[in-house]
C-alpha cells in the first residue's frame, strides 16, 4: 500500500508540474507573437534606414563613425536572456562568440566584453571572463529611447578613442522554430559592413537601392550634419532589432521547450499511471489469494 500511495502522490506531483509548463508554453506563444511583429517591424525600419545610408554616403564622407582605426580596443556586446527556460538560445549565443575567430585572434589584453542580460553577465562571471559593463532586467516594452540607456555607454567608447571595432552578437529570427546566432561588425561603418547587415535579409527579396553620387537632393542644415544623425540613428536603430529579435527568439525557444516539457509530463504520468494500476492489481490479487487460501483452510 505504501508503493501506491507513492507512486499516486508522484502522478499528482508531475500533473501540477504539467499544468505550469502548460501555462508558460501559452504565455510565451502570446509574447512570441508580439516580438514577432515588432522585429519584423523593426527589420523593416532598419533595411530602409540603411539604404537610405548607402544611397547618400559615399566612400569620401568624413565621419567619427567610418573611422578605421589600427590602434585601439576591440569590443564586443553579447546578447542573451534574462530569464532560463528557454532552450538552446543563450548557450548558442556563447558559443557563436567565444569560439568566433574575431575573439580567439584577439588578445586578451585587447578585448572589451558588454553583456546585454543577467545569463551572460553570470556565465562571463563563471568563466571568469573580465566585463567592461553589464545591463540586465531591460523593460521589455523597451523604445528608442529606452534603448539609449545601454546604447549610449557603448558610443562613448567609440567617440573616447578607447576601440577600434565594435563586433555585436545577437540572435537573427527567421521563424518560429529556426534562429541562429549572428556575429556583425557594428562599427567603423562601411559598404561591406551595411551589406552584412542587409544580407540577413535577403530571404526577402527586396531590391536595393543602387548606391549614387550625384544627386539633387537639398540638405538641412548641411549634409555632414544630415549623414552624422543617420549614422547614429542607423546604430540606434540596429542596437534596438538586435534586442527584438533576442526576445522574439527568445520567447520562441522558451515556447518549444515548455511545449516538449509539457508532452514529457504526460508521458510520464502515463508510464506512471501503468505502474498504478498494475500495482493496485497484483495488490488485489494478493487480497484474494489470501481469502481463499484462509476458506480453504478453515
Amino acid at each position: 500500500m505504501a508503493s501506491l500511495l507513492e507512486t499516486r502522490k508522484k502522478i499528482g506531483s508531475v500533473k501540477q508540474t504539467r499544468k505550469i509548463t502548460k501555462a508558460m508554453q501559452l504565455v510565451s506563444a502570446s509574447k512570441m507573437k508580439i516580438f514577432q511583429k515588432r522585429a519584423v517591424a523593426a527589420r523593416q525600419y532598419a533595411w530602409d534606414l540603411l539604404e537610405v545610408l548607402k544611397y547618400h554616403a559615399s566612400e569620401e564622407q568624413i565621419s567619427s563613425f567610418l573611422d578605421h582605426r589600427s590602434s585601439g580596443k576591440v569590443l564586443f556586446v553579447l546578447y542573451s536572456s534574462d530569464k532560463g527556460l528557454c532552450g538552446p538560445l543563450n548557450s548558442k549565443l556563447f558559443k557563436s562568440l567565444f569560439s568566433s575567430a574575431a575573439w580567439l585572434q584577439t588578445p586578451a589584453a585587447d578585448r572589451l566584453l558588454i553583456t546585454i542580460g543577467k545569463k551572460a553577465a553570470d556565465f562571463a562571471q563563471f568563466n571568469e571572463i573580465p566585463v567592461a559593463k553589464s545591463f540586465k532586467g531591460l523593460k521589455e516594452k523597451m523604445d528608442i529611447l529606452d534603448a539609449l540607456t545601454f546604447i549610449q555607454p557603448i558610443f562613448e567608447y567609440w567617440q573616447k578613442d578607447i576601440v577600434k571595432k565594435i563586433y555585436m552578437v545577437a540572435p537573427h529570427y527567421k521563424s518560429t522554430l529556426v534562429f541562429y546566432p549572428v556575429l556583425k561588425t557594428f562599427l567603423p561603418f562601411s559598404f561591406e559592413m551595411i551589406e552584412e547587415h542587409l544580407n540577413v535579409d535577403a530571404e526577402s527579396g527586396r531590391q536595393l537601392l543602387p548606391r549614387t553620387r550625384e544627386g539633387c537632393m537639398i540638405y538641412e542644415p548641411s549634409q555632414a550634419r544630415f549623414l552624422e544623425v543617420l549614422f547614429e540613428q542607423v546604430a540606434q536603430m540596429l542596437f534596438l532589432q538586435a534586442f527584438l529579435e533576442l526576445k522574439a527568439a527568445e520567447y520562441s525557444s522558451r515556447m518549444v521547450a515548455m511545449q516538449n516539457a509539457t508532452d514529457n509530463a504526460s508521458d510520464l504520468i502515463h508510464g506512471l499511471t501503468l505502474v498504478y494500476n498494475k500495482a493496485r492489481q497484483a495488490k488485489i490479487t494478493q487480497e484474494l489469494s489470501e481469502m481463499a487460501g484462509t476458506m480453504a483452510a478453515l
